[in-house]
């Protein structure tokens, strides 16, 4: 494809001004969320070839997820939009200021493979919602899903308003060289710095969705039960193959047989004792990041699971203990089905632990003490929190969603993918009747005059 013809069309077409009316907005908003609905058996069948997802799962974590951004949008595209009232500096009076949303222009995103649905089209909600172009590059990695995007894509919209660019990692490599508004990232850290550094050859602002080791602490008073569950839960969906996951466990050892008890039994709960035939349990994206999770089997005690099946890229949900600190397991970001848990006597040495990591997407908490939620969040940093839950606060549209550090920059979801994709343009406008010589030169007062006038002004 030529993709410089591509942009130069793009570009073109926005500044026509067609992208800015409300109405447009709306129309193309209305559209997306058709086409998922017209859509959806492909969009199941897809996404159940590349992942293994089932109907129930990829209605929830990738259709609705979108349609639910959409509506969401829909109802507050129009206070989105207002221009914000802002008082004006009192050297300028009289006069009138506010703040104005405006697009950026021509938009790049590149999703990911885990949730390739979702990771796409939510940020597309942005970029419609504050009237810009978009090219869309969907990960490779999930090929099925890639293939009814672009006919969904190519069918509503016009190749000059959203394009889908579909190819190897090659191919992004080359879009980066080309000239955007902003960029859009979702993946890994090292591929996240690759996309920063192609970003500021043109000096063009950028959001960046990694991930990270994302930790779960337990203390002794949470209920082991209850948080096994929600534990299982939000680690093993989409075969632990979900950038907020729980990455590993660290368990007060007073409670920790009992959860890990609690654990078994909710896994067998939740999936069988045979889990490559429950409906519900996904599969591992290809054989190489299968090949890569085997090894991690091979570095601590198996709990639970272990069983593989490599020609289903079926790995079972998995608890490890007695993992070393410095194995691959708990150095790398596992993304997997495959759960480390770790005994603590002390939860300050926990804490020090994690501030000399990187700082992750999501940290989670589980303990009814007031006292110590407040003082893990003064010690801690972390994209978000989750205490007593897991997953759950990626999901309220009015929560931005976004890391810190190496886990990302920029967040999205509800109100902040509109703002994401909007530049906040400043407007004062003046009046000519009153002209003060008070500023302009030469000075009509001594400095020590002028400085009390200063601190009034200011």
């Amino acid at each position: 494809m030529d993709f410089k013809a591509i942009i130069s069309r793009q570009r073109a077409f926005f500044q026509s001004g067609a992208t800015r009316a409300p109405e447009f907005r709306r129309e193309q908003l209305l559209k997306l969320a058709d086409l998922l609905e017209s859509r959806e058996a492909s969009l199941l069948a897809a996404l159940h070839a590349d992942l293994g997802k089932s109907p129930y799962d990829a209605s929830i974590s990738e259709i609705g997820v979108v349609l639910g951004e959409i509506r969401h949008a829909l109802r507050h595209l129009s206070s989105w939009m207002k221009p914000e009232r802002r008082r004006s500096p009192m050297l300028a009076w009289p006069a009138r200021s506010h703040i104005q949303p405006e697009p950026y222009g021509l938009a790049l995103i590149i999703g990911a493979w885990n949730y390739p649905l979702q990771l796409i089209l939510s940020p597309l909600v942005g970029v419609i919602a504050a009237g810009n172009c978009a090219i869309l590059k969907p990960s490779e990695f999930a090929p099925h899903t890639a293939e009814v995007l672009d006919q969904m894509i190519r069918d509503a919209y016009p190749e000059d308003y959203l394009t889908i660019i579909r190819g190897e990692r090659e191919t992004s490599e080359v879009l980066l060289k080309e000239k955007f508004d902003t960029i859009f990232f979702t993946g890994g850290t090292e591929t996240g710095r690759a996309v920063m550094a192609a970003a500021a050859r043109h000096l063009t602002p950028v959001t960046l969705e990694l991930g990270g080791k994302c930790p779960c602490i337990v203390c002794h008073d949470a209920p082991v039960e209850t948080t096994a569950r929600r534990i299982i839960w939000g680690k093993f969906m989409n075969a632990g193959q979900t950038c907020v996951a729980p990455d590993h466990v660290w368990v007060d050892q007073r409670i920790a047989p009992a959860l890990l008890d609690a654990m078994r039994k909710t896994l067998a709960e939740f999936h069988g004792e045979f889990p490559q035939q429950s409906p519900d349990y996904g599969r591992i994206v290809n054989r190489r990041h299968f090949e890569r999770l085997a090894q991690y089997l091979k570095q601590g005690n198996i709990v639970c699971g272990g069983e593989c099946d490599p020609a289903d890229l079926y790995m079972a949900p998995t608890v490890l203990t007695d993992v070393s600190l410095d194995s691959p397991v708990m150095t790398d970001e596992i993304f997997g089905p495959i759960l480390p848990v770790m005994e603590f006597s002390d939860i300050d040495t926990v804490l020090t632990k994690l501030r000399d990591r990187p700082k992750p997407l999501a940290l989670y908490l589980f303990t009814r003490e007031r006292a110590l939620q407040e003082r893990v969040l003064a010690t801690t940093q972390s994209g978000g929190v989750c205490i007593n839950d897991t997953i759950l606060q990626i999901l309220g549209h009015d929560l931005p969603f976004g890391g810190v550090g190496e886990s990302g920059m920029g967040s999205y979801h509800g109100r902040a993918s509109f703002d994401c994709f909007s530049h906040r343009r400043v407007v004062m406008r003046r009046s000519f009747a009153l002209d003060s010589r008070f500023r302009y030169p030469p000075p009509g007062v001594s400095l020590p005059v002028l400085k009390r006038l200063l601190r009034f002004l200011w």
